[in-house]
């Protein structure tokens, strides 16, 4: 009787700061079937992170490293980094994560990180990229997953989706009408790495016009 040798699955670590939706959507599909990659914790800087809750609830170890006046980045970045090598972790996710990696950090992590970022790159880099784009006056807006390198929002892009700004649109509407469709291009960018294809995702959300009335 042969041997069922079960696949390989990439290791993830998940990084975060807040509510964690793109983490709960990302955690949610590690568990459907053959997903190439298992999620072996959920880290946070912050002890009040909402997601920390979450990833809990999901049955996903966690770990809390905050950074404040008793805890530098340095510190945080040392820990994580000694943590990463003990999990053996190839791809790390960041996803609400409110702190910028340094240079030294990217260059001893041997693997991949990824990052989810709310507007199309390269434009818009930074925060309050809802806000900034309407004060822009552009019509579209949408999101990015990226490679995280030593420059802020600059790595390589992965995937990208679009949506249509319409007049009534607020920060507020434009956040709400964008987080689905980040959650599945975020989830479908890491299905690709984990497998190692390299097919650059482009995915368009237009609003569609009502019809004039006769």
């Amino acid at each position: 009787m042969k041997t069922k040798i079960k696949p390989f699955k990439k290791k993830i670590a998940i990084l975060i700061s807040g509510v964690g939706t793109n983490m709960e959507a990302i955690i949610k599909d590690s568990k459907t079937i053959r997903y190439p990659g298992i999620v072996k914790f959920v880290l946070s800087n912050n002890p009040n992170a909402l997601g920390i809750i979450k990833a809990k609830n999901h049955g996903i170890k966690t770990f809390v490293f905050p950074i404040d006046k008793n805890h530098n980045k340095e510190i945080f970045e040392k820990k994580l980094l000694n943590l990463l090598i003990k999990e053996k972790i190839e791809l790390i996710c960041l996803a609400g994560f409110m702190k910028i990696l340094s240079k030294n950090f990217i260059k001893n992590y041997k693997g991949i990180i990824l990052n989810i970022h709310p507007s199309i790159l390269p434009s818009i880099k930074g925060l309050h990229t809802h806000k900034r784009i309407l004060e822009k006056k552009i019509k579209t807006h949408g999101a990015t997953v990226h490679i995280v390198n030593s420059e802020l929002d600059s790595g390589k892009i992965l995937g990208q989706v679009t949506i249509n700004i319409s007049k009534e649109d607020t920060p507020k509407t434009l956040a709400k009408k964008l987080i689905n469709k980040e959650h599945k291009l975020y989830t479908k960018v890491i299905r690709n790495v984990l497998i190692g294809k390299n097919t650059i995702i482009q995915e368009n959300y237009p609003v569609i016009s009502k019809p004039e009335k006769k």
